[in-house]
């Protein structure tokens, strides 16, 4: 069983390493921690994957001591954060699966266009260059950054009342004070604003190579009623994704929000996230 409680990416890679079992590593996005994804970890351990959990670069151990010390959330890029995803896999003996949530989406899709996972799942993905709506429930949701230029090297806590927008909207306001008190962090400003450029930005950081052919299977997941990545942009990413030779498919929850990962109803989620990777890698 996983222990939520005690454990290091060092301490996962070993074990990973010293099982015959294929590693799935989870990627989380913006406003959370690594403590989001696990119980996925279990169900995954539970059949027969060898999880592994790597924060961000400097993630705190804990929402209390994020709350406490958000500055070091601080001037992480998109790019950074990516190859230190990429320094973690390039420790397993296996390919893993990578699976990510939000802007874990877009950084699972950017590991996989370098050819580093075995199949990935991409759950309401943040988008990347050449991904082009922008509706406005994503740009309100992305407003209490954007809105200040200054945040780009900051680091951005949401109040309950934007949180419950962006992420909780598709569940009763007790369940959504309750992940706000569990789940809650702030998060490095920098991101949004690189995906809110990438396409005006040639250089971006917050791109996708969607056609190396050895990227492997592609699920991403959309909720029905996420405001922060609405089926547009889902659907967006999906277009520019199946230019890629490997498997490419969509599927929509419906009724969710973008705290479907976490919510009441996380284990329908990850039941389709391993229904999909069991096809493919075992």
């Amino acid at each position: 069983m996983v222990d939520p409680k005690a454990h290091t990416t060092e301490d996962e890679v070993e074990r990973a390493n010293a099982s015959s079992l294929t590693p799935v590593v989870f990627i989380h996005g913006l406003w959370l921690l690594p403590s989001s994804m696990d119980r996925w970890a279990t169900v995954f351990e539970q059949a027969g994957y060898a999880p592994v959990r790597p924060g961000w670069p400097d993630d705190p151990d804990s929402v209390a001591e994020a709350n406490a010390h958000p500055e070091v959330f601080a001037h992480k890029s998109v790019g950074q954060v990516a190859d230190h995803y990429a320094n973690v896999i390039g420790q397993l003996k296996k390919k893993p699966v990578v699976i990510g949530h939000s802007f874990g989406g877009l950084l699972t899709q950017m590991v996989a266009g370098r050819g580093l996972s075995a199949a990935s799942v991409a759950i309401d993905p943040a988008p990347f260059r050449g991904v082009l709506p922008l509706p406005f429930s994503a740009l309100k949701s992305a407003w209490p950054v954007l809105r200040n230029p200054a945040n780009r090297n900051r680091a951005v806590a949401l109040t309950y009342e934007q949180f419950r927008y962006a992420f909780a909207n598709a569940v009763n306001e007790d369940e959504a004070k309750e992940l706000y008190g569990a789940f809650a962090v702030p998060g490095s400003g920098r991101p949004l604003f690189q995906a809110a450029t990438a396409n005006i930005n040639p250089w971006t950081e917050a791109k996708v190579d969607t056609k190396n052919p050895d990227r492997g299977p592609l699920l991403i997941i959309s909720g029905e009623k996420d405001h922060i990545v609405p089926w547009a942009i889902a659907n967006a990413a999906y277009k520019r994704q199946k230019v890629n030779q490997g498997v490419t498919e969509i599927i929509e929850m419906p009724n969710r929000g973008h705290s479907l990962v976490v919510d009441s109803g996380w284990r329908e989620v990850a039941d389709q996230t391993l229904t999909f990777v069991q096809r493919y890698v075992t």
